[in-house]
């Protein structure tokens, strides 16, 4: 554990501040769920909470299916980091998604882009291989929008769009629905 060298006292209801350039940091906004754990030794341990996260195999399940039937790189985000990815792009899983990917999903926008045109966005935070072809779509669970799911392609030669479309639209409704239950 990283020893940051703030101190903060628990008030008369039991609060204590999360400090701003921890919380800038770790990307917690307000009202963000924390999930709070312990250990032997006595220590508190928040955890930025993943609904999502919860489906971390079922999720990989899901990428793999889609991957298979798209031949393409399918990637399942949730709001903080890549929890799925299968069919390429190993790499990615884990990264944390880029700021222009948060945009995207917090304004809750689906594209369709190419390398080059007006909406495409880098989705990692620091990965340098980037696709030539992308659709975006976030995943919405009970009117929040908890990830996205991704499908990317290198191939230059085929354009991807409505197919591909409506397949990552499904993906994320079927998603969406199952954190629902």
């Amino acid at each position: 554990m990283k020893a940051t060298g703030i101190v903060r006292r628990i008030d008369d209801l039991g609060r204590i501040v999360i400090p701003k350039e921890i919380r800038r940091t770790l990307r917690i906004r307000e009202s963000d769920p924390l999930e709070i754990f312990t250990d032997r030794e006595g220590e508190i341990i928040l955890k930025k909470y993943s609904p999502i996260g919860e489906m971390t195999t079922f999720a990989k399940q899901y990428a793999e299916s889609l991957s298979q039937v798209s031949g393409k790189t399918a990637l399942i985000a949730d709001r903080d980091q890549f929890i799925a990815v299968a069919g390429g792009n190993k790499g990615l899983l884990g990264k944390s998604i880029s700021k222009e990917l948060e945009e995207k999903l917090t304004n809750r926008e689906t594209s369709v882009s190419a390398k080059g045109e007006k909406g495409y966005i880098s989705i990692a935070k620091e990965h340098g291989e980037e696709a030539s072809q992308q659709v975006i779509s976030p995943i919405i669970c009970e009117g929040d929008v908890i990830g996205a799911v991704v499908l990317l392609d290198n191939d230059d030669k085929g354009k991807m769009g409505d197919v591909e479309k409506k397949l990552v639209l499904s993906a994320a409704a079927f998603l969406g629905r199952q954190m629902e239950q």
